[in-house]
């Protein structure tokens, strides 16, 4: 079990990479050092959940990584686009929506799996349990409190340091899983949008993709699912998608490419433009990957330099506050406490009343019962004792006891399963 925060430190030090994107370079360094300070005075000002995302985020700059998302309304298969382009269905699908936490998918030289608590602190589990932590049916709404999952496997295609977010889709019942994607969009650096042909493209879909667009430049659109609908579907779809989308961006958007991830998955049907969205992830982690790492680094630097800002701005003014108007706040901090306690108490004294309510009946229907019962089961034991051949000592007595008791179950068990219930 892994229970330790990623050591940022570590990877500086750590030798550069055998493929691709080098883990080290003076960009990456000065980057990760960047934030390793900002994690250390957001650790002096007790700002624990910018010093772990500035660890963390110091810890991929240094390693090399940066995160293609996939997003998209939920039941869009972006799981199933995840497994296929992976060559590894390591992520749970299904046909009610599933994902619940945004999992990181990454390279490692064997498949494994780990999740972060709410704490920051990792837990090494087993990568076929994973629908235990990310899916709505073993942990709906994220009630595990999972900060993070990631997934390590031997996919040459991420073996440069690229990584696939497989993010909660939007639109579904479940409200968490929105807001835990729209949480997850500033550590985006690219991203494939997965639309669809029925309907090809949802208004909440199209806001997310205008807020992603605003923090980075490439944006992948993928049709997925193309197996299931007519050619000449497909082609509305993406001619509708495409209008919309470059309508909202007011920027021309790529060709949308038209996959069916389940059949790329199962090696069966068309390829249809499953090469050339091959082609062009890995045309991102030549041409831009390192453009990417170092915009990722300076976007993190400015979003948690804001906010360390906003809590030594709290720290001053409330340096600086007058002596007068805290008192009046402390003075209006007692009056609410007051209140709170002398609601707490009248609380209790219902609580109590209700208890002994609640007693009163069961002691009152256990006397009843008794009362009721007890005569028929003494006149039973009678007739039993009566029946029985006499005798006496303790094999006698033994032999009235188990009768006796035998008459007690018989009379008492049906009346005390619903009464325990």
């Amino acid at each position: 079990m892994s229970t330790g925060k990623p050591n940022a430190t570590t990877a500086l030090n750590a030798p550069e990479r055998s493929l691709g994107i080098p883990a080290s370079g003076k960009g990456a360094i000065d980057g990760a050092s960047r934030l390793l300070r900002l994690a250390t005075l957001a650790e002096d000002l007790k700002a624990r959940h910018i010093e772990e995302e500035a660890n963390d985020l110091a810890a991929r700059i240094a390693e090399g990584r940066f995160y293609v998302a996939c997003l998209g309304q939920f039941k869009r298969g972006k799981s199933t686009l995840i497994n296929a382009l992976i060559g590894d269905p390591v992520l749970p699908v299904g046909f009610t929506p599933v994902t619940a936490v945004p999992t990181v998918i990454r390279y490692g030289e064997t498949r494994r799996a780990r999740i972060q608590s709410r704490e920051g602190l990792w837990q090494d589990v087993n990568a076929s349990d994973l629908k235990q932590y990310v899916s709505e049916e073993y942990n709906p709404e994220n009630t595990k409190a999972v900060r993070c999952v990631e997934v390590f496997v031997p996919s040459r295609l991420l073996s440069a340091g690229m990584c696939f977010v497989d993010t909660p889709g939007l639109g579904s019942v479940f409200t968490g899983n929105t807001a835990a994607t729209q949480a997850f969009l500033p550590h985006i650096d690219a991203a494939l949008v997965v639309v669809g042909a029925d309907p090809p493209l949802a208004g909440e879909e199209l806001e997310l993709v205008e807020t992603v667009a605003n923090q980075v430049e490439h944006i992948v659109p993928v049709l997925n699912k193309a197996d299931r609908t007519t050619p000449e579907e497909n082609a509305a779809a993406k001619n509708f998608a495409v209008q919309q989308l470059e309508k909202r961006l007011g920027r021309a958007v790529g060709p949308i490419l038209e996959v069916s991830a389940a059949e790329r998955l199962d090696q069966q049907g068309p390829e249809r433009d499953w090469l050339k969205l091959l082609e062009a992830l890995e045309r991102l982690v030549q041409e831009s990957g390192r453009q990417l790492i170092f915009s990722a680094c300076e976007r993190g630097i400015g979003r948690l330099s804001e906010r360390l800002q906003a809590v030594i701005s709290e720290e001053r003014e409330a340096l600086q506050r007058p002596v007068e108007a805290s008192e009046r706040r402390i003075a209006t901090m007692k009056t609410t406490i007051a209140e709170a306690d002398r609601s707490m108490r009248e609380l209790g004294y219902l609580l109590m009343a209700e208890q002994q309510r609640l007693s009163d009946l069961f002691v009152n229907r256990h006397k009843a019962f008794i009362a009721g019962v007890l005569p028929r089961a003494s006149q039973e034991l009678d007739q039993t004792i009566v029946g029985m051949r006499h005798a006496a000592g303790p094999a006698y007595r033994r032999r009235i006891m188990r009768q006796a008791q035998d008459i007690a179950k018989f009379r008492v068990l049906p009346w005390l399963r619903p009464e325990q219930e």
